[in-house]
Parts: structure tokens; sequence; C-alpha cells
């Protein structure tokens, strides 16, 4: 009922003797794929019923079993998987008190490659991680279900599938593994005191899997443990603001870094690269081993060429493996594993000949799996069919007694091809056939026209409107043999392909690990190409606290344009200036300046070049950016909400060896509120974190911070004006920008002259009025009496207040009684009309 409504199909129904009738709903069998996409991209769960006995030989009803359960975690389907993503099933298990979960222990499982890894994660940056890996399903215990980091977490898409608590107790979860992997004792696999959470996690994911998958699972790797420290966490705004690996408008293509840099040719590589961008490194040692690496393919166009070449036939071992592993595996997926080992020497033999320790220490042990390149070689005929039952699979030579059959067959299938001749030779019927169909097998045809000459030996088979089939003895003797025959070779070539995938099976674990080095070679390589064809550089990676980057470019940006119309730029952050105000017009850029200092940051840090003509880069902790606005109103918050929101989380996050990038604070709300908010904002890390940050801000009362902090410099993205024309220059210079020159912009766009007119006019007004000038005005723009004009007030802004100013410019020694009262009582009245206003 349920599958009818989800597919669209029709509801029928069958008598179940007397008891009722059933409700059916079905769909072709050959058809299953597409079904069952559908169902698991409703995140449904579908269990899989099939014949666990060979029909020939049951007694009765043919014994039926559920043999796997599809899930939208653990889906193997070709037509299911994306080719260069990883499809991950998560588990998560809570650490503390349930009112006050402090961590989570995560497992996260690949099925269709084998990967195996947990982490522990602290609840403040659950959602980061969960939008970082973006998991196809996540398992948990009914304890966390309602859990509201949970919640927060979790986007409310993701399918969650929720299991009784006990599954997920240290005990059971700790025998699950040990059985799961055979061994005596977990700290082999690094497990420490205190990881309770991860290897709760990580047995509750292997016994969901051994439920789901009932045969087993025999390609699953042994749990990796990542620690903090390594990889940098890249919050969700961040990956959102810099375009990772999505853009930043839903559904829209390409504009991503990931677009940009990923020209792998395996799919292995791509969902390797695909983490490096997501996982940007924090030790430097790992940096430079990995730029050593780049800039050895980047130097040599030959090797880059010749390891390139060789990559590209090869195909995805770490998913055939996994299809080996749990027995998916068909005559073609075997054909393009042995054209995939075949190429591995080549791509030994060149990453051998590097001179980075990272490319030949991939390359010097890797294996080239001689032995199953010779099994398949000898096995496997050089063009199988689709599927095992359609014949052909196995090659000759390799089975005396296969052989001895086809031969059989193939005498028979002469004979009967022979049979045409004979028979119109003996019935004197010249247009006499002999054909063949799966219903009715062979049969001699004759036309309505010859029928007088049918011989008596004869016999009807079937009648067709223009003539009439038959069959004679002796070919129904020759059409047993050769069904005889295609029965037991069918037989027969089941039996030897599934020794032959026994056989490769034992290789699993050597294919999974060939394949981690593949990707490993096919990104690095791929990073020194793009590096070439786009003009990158080899930053500088230090341990220091210097940014220093000259002729910077956005390496998303500069693609989208001819390479002479983007204009790099300089941008510098160091002890004397570690915050930048910069400030500009509206469309000049420093949006997409403060986007292309981060991903240039981000590039060193995995190891690649960098769009510039040269960079000095700190290893950075964390990267923040916060770029424009948004709301959620699906979680009560507003745009302001929001933008605070992410504020909050920079700056309890960022420290000193941080790179903020930060764009339009306060903007959503009043002018007064937002400037006083960017203003402490910007003190707080000046003064208690220290980060490296980049400001961009049309508050212009920000420049004075240049003045009173000493590690805070101005700079502008200048323009220049033709009359009522402003040309975008895109350049950054030292100094604050004055104006933003929204009206012109408002031109642009195409609002209508009378208003940008009318907006020249109030722009005026209101300057004046805040300098003291000028009429004030009221509402919708009419001019107010002097007697209700606003009087000039003091801005927190304003480095000294008026009467300040006048103060000092007074000489005591010089005044009358009379004089100094007077100023007194003036100097009143300014604080007392200050007051009410």
């Amino acid at each position: 009922e349920e599958g009818a409504k989800l597919l669209g199909l029709t509801l029928t129904s069958r008598n179940n003797g007397a008891a009722a009738k059933v409700p059916l709903a079905g769909v072709p069998a050959k058809a299953l794929d597409d079904y069952l996409s559908r169902l698991v991209k409703l995140g449904r769960r579908v269990a899989i019923c099939d014949q666990v006995e060979d029909p020939a030989l049951a007694k009765g009803i043919v014994k039926r079993e559920v043999t796997e359960t599809v899930t939208p975690g653990t889906v193997l389907a070709d037509n299911l998987l994306a080719d260069r993503r990883n499809n991950y099933l998560a588990a998560l298990v809570g650490r503390g008190a349930r009112e006050a979960v402090t961590s989570f222990g995560l497992a996260l499982l690949d099925l269709s490659t084998g990967e195996l890894s947990v982490r522990e994660v602290p609840s403040a940056e659950l959602r980061a991680e969960l939008g970082r890996l973006e998991p196809a399903e996540l398992l948990m215990p009914r304890a966390l279900a309602e859990d509201p980091a949970v919640a927060r977490a979790a986007p409310s898409t993701l399918p969650r599938t929720v299991r009784d608590d006990w599954m997920f107790e240290a005990d059971v979860a700790s025998a699950e593994l040990l059985k799961v992997y055979s061994v005596q004792s977990l700290d082999g696999f690094g497990f420490q005191s205190g990881d309770e959470v991860l290897t709760r996690a990580a047995g509750a994911m292997v016994q969901y899997l051994a439920e789901i998958r009932p045969a087993g699972v025999t390609h699953l790797r042994p749990v990796r443990i990542y620690r903090p420290g390594r990889v940098m966490l890249l919050d969700e705004m961040t990956r959102r603001n810099l375009e990772l690996i999505e853009p930043l408008r839903v559904g829209e293509e390409g504009g991503t870094l990931l677009d940009v840099l990923d020209e792998t040719v395996t799919a292995m590589g791509a969902r390797l690269l695909r983490r490096w961008v997501l996982e940007p490194l924090v030790v430097a040692d790992e940096v430079w081993g990995r730029q050593k690496a780049v800039g050895d393919f980047f130097d040599r166009p030959e090797l880059r060429t010749r390891l390139r070449e060789a990559l590209a036939g090869v195909g995805d071992l770490e998913r055939l493996a996994g299809k080996i592993g749990t027995l998916r595996v068909g005559p073609r997926d075997l054909l393009s594993l042995r054209r995939s080992v075949e190429r591995l020497p080549a791509v030994r033999d060149t990453a051998i000949d590097a001179s980075a320790g990272m490319v030949t220490d991939l390359g010097a042990d890797l294996d080239c799996l001689d032995d199953v390149l010779d099994l398949l070689s000898r096995s496997i005929a050089d063009e199988p069919p689709a599927a095992l039952h359609d014949g052909g699979v196995i090659r000759d030579g390799w089975s005396e007694e296969l052989d001895s059959v086809r031969s059989v067959r193939d005498g028979a299938r002469d004979f009967i091809a022979s049979l045409q001749v004979r028979e119109r030779e003996r019935t004197g019927i010249g247009s006499l056939k002999v054909g063949f169909n799966k219903v009715f097998g062979y049969y001699l045809e004759v036309t309505k026209s010859n029928l007088d000459k049918v011989p008596d030996d004869y016999v009807r088979k079937q009648t067709l409107t223009n003539g009439e089939r038959y069959f004679t003895p002796e070919l129904k003797e020759w059409e047993e043999k050769v069904f005889g025959a295609e029965d037991r070779i069918t037989h027969l070539e089941t039996e030897l392909f599934t020794e032959i995938r026994s056989r490769v099976a034992s290789a699993v674990p050597r294919l999974q690990e060939v394949g981690g080095r593949i990707a490993a070679l096919d990104v690095l390589a791929t990073l020194a190409a793009v590096a070439v064809k786009r003009a990158y550089v080899r930053p500088e990676v230090h341990t220091g606290f210097d940014l220093d980057i000259r002729e910077g470019r956005h390496p998303v940006v500069e693609t989208m344009m001819p390479r002479e119309e983007f204009i790099p730029n300089d941008v510098v952050l160091d002890e004397a200036g570690h915050i930048v105000v910069l400030t500009g017009p509206n469309m000049a850029g420093k949006s997409t300046v403060l986007r292309q200092i981060g991903l240039i940051q981000l590039l060193g840090q995995i190891g690649s070049f960098v769009p510039a003509d040269s960079a000095r880069l700190p290893v950075s902790d964390r990267i923040f950016t916060r770029v424009g606005a948004s709301d959620n109103l699906a979680r009560g918050q507003s745009t302001f909400m929001v933008e605070m929101s992410e504020t909050a989380a920079i700056v309890h996050g960022a420290t000193e060896r941080s790179l903020v990038l930060l764009d339009e604070i306060g903007r959503g709300t009043s002018t007064y509120d937002g400037v006083s908010i960017a203003w402490a904002v910007t003190e707080h890390i000046h003064e208690h974190i220290g980060a490296k940050t980049v400001f961009a801000t049309h508050y212009h009362e920000l420049t004075q911070l240049g003045d009173l902090l000493s590690g805070v410099k101005n700079m502008n993205v200048s323009v220049r004006e033709v009359g009522d024309e402003i040309v975008f220059l895109r350049r950054l210079a030292p100094g604050g920008a004055d104006r933003s020159y929204g009206i012109q912009v408002a031109r642009l766009a195409g609002l209508p002259d009378e208003i940008v007119q009318r907006a020249r006019e109030l722009l005026a007004e209101l300057e004046g009025t805040h300098s003291g000038g000028g009429e004030g005005l009221g509402r919708h723009g009419a001019h107010r009496p002097q007697s209700e004009r606003a009087t000039d007030q003091l801005s927190m802004f304003q480095l000294e207040h008026p009467m300040v100013r006048r103060l000092r410019g007074i000489d005591p020694d010089s005044l009358s009684p009379r004089e100094a009262l007077h100023i007194l009582y003036e100097l009143g009245s300014v604080t007392r009309r200050e007051e009410d206003d």
C-alpha cells in the first residue's frame, strides 16, 4: 500500500485462500534499480527478498530470505551512488548526561568502499561536522532522538534511523567490534582509555551493518580513528561563504573552488580531493610534504603527463573492491578490474621516478597485483556480457570440461544450421527456414503456399497467419542436445565465476590499499596541472604570524572572465597591522577580496599552489568567513539574528592563529546599534583575540580605529569619479573611503531617474543636517521649522566633542570673570539640550 502510493503504482490484490485479500503492488524485476532509487531518495528503507536455493533442486516452494536491506546510507547500486563523492552512513552517540551532552562520538561508514572511521566532536561543532560530511543517513540511540543539540545540528531532511539504547552500550559495541574483526583486543586500532564514545559509535555501526546485510561484508576496512589537531574544522558559514563545494545560490551549477580544482582522472582521486578541500591541514610538516609533491609534478611536465595518462585507464578500485566484498560483482566489473590492474606498473614506475618523498613513497611499495591480473587475464573473456546467465563469461581454455560442453553445443548448432539446406533439398520447398525463439525453441517454418509439400514426419508446432511451424524427431533430438549443453554451460560458468570471484575477493584489502595510493597520486598531479594551467605559485607556508599576499587573485572569479580583466591585489596582515578595516563603494569588490584571501589561505593549507605572484601564509587553526545577509525563518531567526549568531561563533572560536573575514557586521539593525556592535567587535578582536582580520564595512566611522588602535589599519577599494559616473578600479589602496556611492550604484541598477534625483536631494540635506548646516528633514522629506530642526549630537565615534575643542582653545589667564561665566552657561545649555534629545 505504501509502495503504491510512493511510486505511483496501481494497487491490486490477490485472494489468500479463505483468509482475506492480500494487497499487492508490483514492478518488473528488470526495473528494480530505477524504482529502488526513487524509494531510497525518499529516505525509505527497502528490504530485498531473494531465492536462496536452486529452483531445480527445491522441494515444494523455493526457499526465500531477506538478503539485504537497502537504506540511504548503505546503497551499493551504481545508479544510486555519485562517483565523485562518498556516501556516508553516520552513527552518533553522546558523552555526558542526557540533559547536557558535552560531545558526540561519530562513526562514518562508506559501504561502497569499506571505509570506517570514528572521531569525537564537541557538541558546539556537531553541526559543522555533519555539514562537512553530508551523511546520507544518521543512526542514533533512542535517547538522542529528541536531543535539542542533534535537532539543531542535523538537517531536517537527513533520514534518521533510531535504535534501542542497549545497542549503543559500551560492552555490546565492543563485543561486536571484536567479533567482526576477529581480534582479542581493540588496542591495535588505536583505541585508548576514555574512547568509550568512539567504541560505542563504531560498534553500533557494525551491528547495524550485520543486520541489514545478513550475508556479511568482507571488505570492511580496519577502524580509523581521527584525533583533533591534524585538520582544520570548517564551519557551515565558512564553507558556504567561500563556496568550496556548493555555490552560494541553491540550484546553481558550477562556480565553486572544487569545480576549478577538480581535473582528476579517477573517481577515487575526485573523492579524495573533495575531502582535502574540506579538511585543510594544520600540521606544517604535512603541508610541506604535499607542497613538495605538487612542486615535483609542477616542475616536471613530462612526469606529470606520464602519470595522468597511466591513471586515466584506472577504474574505481575502491568501489570495485566493495562490490567484490559484497558479492555484487558482475562479469564486466572483473573486466574493468583487469584493465585497471594492467595500468599499475606504469603508475608505479612513474611515481618512482619522482624526487618528492611523498610521491616516491606512494609508488615504491605500490602493489601491482600481478596474481590478480594473471587470474583475470586467463579466466575472463575479453568482451563478457553484462549478466552471468547470458553466457560467454569464461575464456576458452580456462576449463577443459566447459570447453568440451561448448564444443557439443556448437556442433549441435552447426548441425541445426545445416538442416535448412538438407530439408529444402528433401522437400523441394525453397522458402523453408529453420528458426528459433525462446518460447518455442527450434522450428521449421513453411509458408501456406507450400503446405501441400510438407512431409509426413513433420509435426505441427505453431500456426501462423502466413504459414505453419513444424518440428521433426531429429530436430527435437538436436534441440535437446543444444538446450542440455546450454544448461550445463550456464551451470559450469556460474561455478567457475564464483570460484574466480572468491579468489579475487581474497585480494580486497590489497585493492583498497592500492586505491588509496592511486587517489593520492591523482590529486597531487591534478593540483600541479591546475597550477600550471592557472599560473599559480608555490606559497611559503610557515609557522609564524604574518600573512603576505602579492598580486593575489580569486581562483574562481578569474576563471569566469578573461585573465587580463581580473585585477589582482596585495594584502599584508602582520604584527604592525593585523586588522584591516576595508571600506569602499558598493560593487567595488570588497566581498571578492575577502573571499580570495580566505581561498588562498585554504589552498595553501591543503598543499596546493595559490593564485598570486607570491604568498607567505601562516598555518591558521581556523578560517572564519561571515559574508552577506540571510535569514533562517524555519528556526525563528531574522537576518540580524543570524548575523549576530555567526559573529558570536567567530569571537568565541577564533584564536591568535585564526584568519577572520567579516563583511558588514551590524547592517541588519539601526545605524547606531549596528555601528556600535561593529566597533565593539573590532575592539574585542584587537584587544582579546589578536586574530588576523579583514573587516569590510560601509561604516566609515570605523576608520577612526586606525588612529586609536595600534594593530588596525585602513584600506579601501578605490574608484574614480568622472562627472556623475564612477569607474570601479578594483584596486586596494591605503586609507579609508569617505563615500559609499550608493546612489550611483542604484542608478546603474536601473532605478528611475526621478528616484535617483530625489535621493541626491535628500542625501545633501541629510549630510547638511548631520554636519550642523542645512535644513532639517521632516516626515517624507518635508522641511521642518528651525525650532524642530535636529541639533548636533555627540557621536561616540567623534574623536573630540565640539565643546572640548573650544575649551582647548581658551587661554584662562586672558579671560575676564564675565567671559568665563558666559562660557560656563553655554556649556550647561548644550549639555541639557543633548540630554533632552
